[in-house]
């Protein structure tokens, strides 16, 4: 048995950085370099930040794994707190959201399998932080990225309820 396929290496000093001095993504493997098994990120947010919106996949598992600080995440109509070392899957479909928890900044990495073309989504995102994309250039792009935002009263409550 031979293997066909090579490896997906990203370099550290080759991986593409965006976001804000509050959130930096930077993207490691899109799924045309893994014939289309994953797709991963490094995302680093600073103490409180939110890293993703309430949202669901529908043809993708969704990997979270913290390698520094703390982590909060909804996962259908649960909020947990997930410490440096922790992991966690989210399964598709199931609504899900991110943020460094209100005490601590959170490094962590994310890989969605099997892989989505997603690095045109995250630099749309990042065009759009940065008012170079509208609000509905985003929208419109749920589909083509499998990225469908949902609204979550308790999730964003429970993000409020430590900024005050």
């Amino acid at each position: 048995m031979t293997n066909t396929r090579d490896i997906a290496l990203c370099l550290p000093e080759d991986a593409e950085t965006l976001g804000t001095d509050s959130v930096r993504m930077r993207l490691l493997t899109d799924a045309d370099a893994s014939d289309g098994t994953v797709s991963t990120l490094e995302v680093t947010m600073v103490q409180g930040a939110d890293g993703a919106a309430p949202h669901f996949h529908t043809r993708s598992d969704e990997l979270f794994y913290v390698a520094d600080g703390e982590l909060q995440v909804m996962a259908g109509d649960r909020i947990r707190t997930v410490g440096a070392g922790g992991s966690l899957v989210v399964p598709r479909l199931m609504p899900h959201a991110f943020g460094a928890t209100p005490d601590s900044g959170a490094r962590i990495l994310i890989a969605l399998m099997p892989g989505v073309q997603r690095f045109e989504y995250f630099r749309l995102l990042d065009r759009l932080i940065h008012g170079q994309a509208t609000h509905d250039e985003f929208l419109a792009a749920q589909e083509e990225f499998d990225n469908h935002f949902v609204d979550a009263p308790a999730w964003w409550a429970e993000r409020n309820a430590h900024r005050r």
